[in-house]
């Protein structure tokens, strides 16, 4: 099987990412086994991590950024929740499932 290939967008940003995750963790003196041990992963999956590897689950990519200290799309973890709550929001207003029409109605009588 050969590998899912990825938009370039999207390898740039899991690079960024991965940078980011080592450069906070050198910054803070932490060991890549340390902050592993911390995340609940092996040495090699957090070094995947860094190299901003797109097979790592994004939930475990998440951990070990916050977890290093990198901030995720705000500065501070509480001023998430409106941004969650806003876009709950606007969902609430969309249709809970999008489907396309079956065929075309004929209305010319």
């Amino acid at each position: 099987m050969s590998p899912r290939p990825y938009s370039r967008l999207t390898k740039d940003a899991l690079t960024l990412l991965g940078a980011q995750v080592r450069l906070a963790r050198k910054q803070r003196g932490m060991t890549e086994m340390e902050l592993a041990e911390r995340a609940g992963v092996a040495r090699s999956t957090l070094q995947l991590i860094e190299k901003g590897d797109p097979r790592v689950e994004i939930g475990l990519v998440f951990e070990a950024a916050t977890l290093a200290g990198v901030s995720l799309f705000v500065p501070e973890a509480s001023s998430l929740a409106p941004q969650i709550e806003r876009l709950e929001d606007k969902l609430a207003l969309l249709p809970r499932s999008i489907r396309r029409p079956k065929g075309t109605v004929n209305d010319e009588f």
